[in-house]
């Protein structure tokens, strides 16, 4: 009887693996349009029965629309805080191995804070970090 070439053997394995993360997507995907279904068929007709969408507003009748408006401001601190977290990490497993890291490293650093440091100036020189 031959034996199968390694070749074949190591392909075979190679796509299988693939195979698996394919089930589980097609599994995960197949929960999602199950789940939805279910709440299509098992959930009320009635949309808006006695007031069920209106706000509510600690127990008193609501007054206003449900949407309110919120300045730039917020967007923009809120923008700055997600730039410089994203920062820190990258910042922080690169101090924790600096010693091993060569001075090529210590550069590319400098030149990645530098670059948000540029950002954050130009961020100020615009008046964007002034609260009046």
């Amino acid at each position: 009887m031959r034996q199968p070439s390694k070749g074949l053997v190591h392909s075979v394995t190679y796509y299988g693996s693939y195979g698996v993360v394919l089930a589980v997507v097609l599994a995960g995907a197949l929960l999602v349009i199950v789940a939805f279904g279910a709440a299509r068929l098992i959930a009320p007709r009635r949309p808006n029965v006695g007031g069920k969408r209106t706000t509510y507003e600690c127990g008193i009748d609501p007054v206003g629309e449900g949407w309110s408006q919120s300045q730039v401001r917020y967007y923009v601190y809120g923008f700055l805080f997600v730039i410089f977290d994203v920062e820190s990490v990258f910042l922080f497993p690169w101090a924790r191995v600096f010693q091993t890291l060569g001075y090529q490293a210590v550069v590319s650093m400098a030149i990645f804070i530098g670059i948000l440091a540029v950002g954050l100036l130009y961020a100020w020189r615009k008046g964007v970090l002034t609260w009046a």
